[in-house]
C-alpha cells in the first residue's frame, strides 16, 4: 500500500507539470500572437538568445538531477552488497564462541538480520509513524545483538572470540547506518522547485517561438509536455528505490537468501 500511494502521488505530480507545461506552452504562444499583431513578426527575435539562455539551465538541471540520482541509486546497491558480506562474514566469526553462548547469540543475530529485512522488504517513507518504528526494531535488536555479544565473549572460553566477532559486529552495524543515512540523501527542495520553474519558463519560451504558425502543432507540444514529464517521473521515481517502481529488490533479495542460509 506505500508502495502505491507513492507512486500515485509521484504521477499526480507529474500529471500536474504535464498540464503545467501544456498551459504555459498555450500561454508563450498567446503572448507571441498578441506581440506580433502589435509590433510585426520581427518583434519577436529579440527573445531568442534568453530562450536558448533558459532552454540551457533547464537540460542542466534535468541532466545534473538525473546523473545524481542515478549515481546514489548505484550507491544504494552497492551499500546492499556490502551489509551482504559483512553479514556473512560477522556470522562466521559467531563459531569462535562456545557452544552454549554461540546458540543465544545467533538467535539475537537472527533477530537483527530478520528486523533489517522488514525495513527493507517493507520500506516506509522517512519520516513515518511506520518507518520509525522499524527503525526502533532494528536498533532494539541491534543492542540485544551487541550485549549479548559481549557478555559471551567476556564469558569464561570466549576470549578468542573477542578479536573476532567484536570487529565484525562493529563493520556490520557501521555499512548498516550508511544505508539508513543513504535513504535521505535527496536533493534539496530548492533543486526540485528551480526545475519546476525552469520547465514551466522553458515552456512558455517555446510555446511563444511556436507562434510563427497559424495553428497549433498539438504533436509537438504534448511530445514535449510527455517528455518532460516521464523523465521528471524517472528521476523521482529512482530517488527513492525502495518506494517507486525502479527498486533494488533485486540485491534485497541477496539479503533474504542470506537469511534463509543462517537457518541451515
Amino acid at each position: 500500500m506505500t508502495h502505491l500511494r507513492f507512486s500515485l502521488g509521484a504521477l499526480a505530480l507529474v500529471a500536474c507539470l504535464f498540464v503545467g507545461i501544456l498551459v504555459f506552452l498555450e500561454l508563450g504562444r498567446w503572448l507571441g500572437l498578441r506581440r506580433s499583431a502589435k509590433n510585426g513578426a520581427a518583434a519577436k527575435t529579440d527573445v531568442s538568445v534568453v530562450s536558448s539562455a533558459v532552454y540551457s539551465v533547464f537540460a542542466l538541471l534535468l541532466g545534473f538531477t538525473f546523473a545524481g540520482a542515478t549515481a546514489r541509486f548505484d550507491d544504494r546497491r552497492n551499500l546492499i552488497i556490502g551489509e551482504v558480506n559483512a553479514i556473512s562474514t560477522a556470522w562466521q566469526r559467531t563459531e569462535s564462541l562456545l557452544p552454549e553462548p554461540r546458540a543465544r547469540v545467533r538467535g539475537q543475530f537472527q533477530r537483527y538480520v530478520d528486523a533489517l529485512i522488514d525495513s527493507y522488504v517493507n520500506a516506509a517513507p522517512v519520516g513515518s509513524n511506520k518507518a520509525s518504528q522499524q527503525a526502533a526494531a532494528v536498533a532494539t535488536a541491534m543492542n540485544d545483538l551487541w550485549t549479548g555479544s559481549v557478555a559471551a565473549v567476556l564469558a569464561p572460553g570466549g576470549e578468542p572470540a573477542r578479536m573476532l566477532l567484536l570487529p565484525s559486529l562493529n563493520e556490520m552495524f557501521d555499512v548498516v547506518d550508511r544505508e539508513r543515512f543513504a535513504r535521505r540523501m535527496h536533493p534539496p527542495a530548492v533543486i526540485w522547485i528551480m526545475v519546476g520553474i525552469t520547465a514551466l519558463a522553458a515552456s512558455l519560451f517555446a510555446g511563444y517561438n511556436m507562434s510563427n504558425s497559424a495553428t497549433r502543432n498539438w504533436l509537438f507540444m504534448v511530445l514535449l509536455a510527455g517528455t518532460i514529464s516521464v523523465v521528471t517521473f524517472v528521476i523521482v521515481d529512482i530517488e527513492y528505490p525502495r518506494l517507486g517502481f525502479v527498486r533494488v529488490d533485486s540485491f534485497d533479495r541477496e539479503l533474504v537468501r542470506l537469511r534463509a542460509s543462517l537457518d541451515e
